[in-house]
């Protein structure tokens, strides 16, 4: 599985319509709003590769309002019961 993460820059006009189109699209888990230098942030999960690039530079380049974007592929997730392990060491 292939997690990516994808920094939008939007047009204020389509802020609050791209993200809908986006969840639309096959592979796209979650869309949020956020502060910053970006407008939103959505997450993939796609099986390969060719998957990701295909949503990114075919798929979301059509989305009109979209116009920027900086992907960020994740290596590894860490969950919250990993987490507090990691930062629970030598606590005790």
């Amino acid at each position: 599985m292939v997690t990516a993460f994808v920094l939008i820059k939007a047009t204020r006009d389509r802020i609050h319509k791209i993200p809908q189109e986006i969840l639309d699209m096959d592979g796209m888990a979650e869309v949020y709003s956020v502060a910053g230098d970006y407008d939103l942030v959505a997450i993939a999960r796609v099986r390969k590769n060719e998957q990701l690039a295909k949503l990114v530079t075919e798929d979301m380049i059509a989305v009109e309002g979209i116009t920027d974007t900086k992907t960020i592929i994740a290596f590894r997730q860490y969950s919250e019961h990993d987490l507090e392990n990691m930062f629970g060491l030598g606590m005790e």
